[in-house]
């Protein structure tokens, strides 16, 4: 189980690397509600670490879009617990990730109302922004990631 929602932790996890210190600050691990107004909430979280750290705002701006896309997906697509991780571990990258429960066997409210056309496209978006990305299995769920290069 992940942090509560509202909370501000940081973690010291060597099977990860999670909980260096990266070269702008302490880690960011915020629980967040399985909940489609999430998706400002960990854009907003994002925003201000990504700013205490110093990162330009174009990267910034990119970094949030990846954040908007993995959320909605967590959201849309999978069952709670919802966590979003922000990191800085070096100068010139910025790591994102949302832990999930897993797959969820029911579509979000988003995507039952929408026509399937209007779809499909966070994954090409992040494929774009992002010098790496990818996925791996938690024990209780699954873990999306992006690496984005600073300007």
């Amino acid at each position: 189980m992940g942090p509560s929602p509202g909370t501000t932790t940081t973690v010291d996890d060597p099977r990860t690397g999670r909980g260096r210190a990266p070269a702008g600050g302490l880690p960011v691990v915020r629980a967040i509600p399985h909940h489609p107004g999430s998706v400002r909430a960990a854009r907003r979280i994002a925003r201000t670490a990504l700013r205490e750290w110093g990162v330009d705002e174009d990267t910034t701006e990119l970094a949030l879009l990846v954040v908007s896309e993995l959320v909605t997906n967590a959201v849309e697509h999978a069952l709670p617990p919802v966590a979003l991780h922000v990191e800085r571990p070096t100068e010139r990258t910025v790591h994102i990730e949302v832990d999930d429960g897993g797959p969820s066997s029911v579509q979000g409210a988003w995507c039952a109302g929408r026509a399937p056309e209007e779809g499909g496209r966070g994954g090409g978006i992040i494929d774009a922004l992002a010098a790496a990305h990818g996925s791996r299995p938690l024990p209780s769920g699954a873990s999306h990631w992006a690496d984005l290069t600073t300007f």
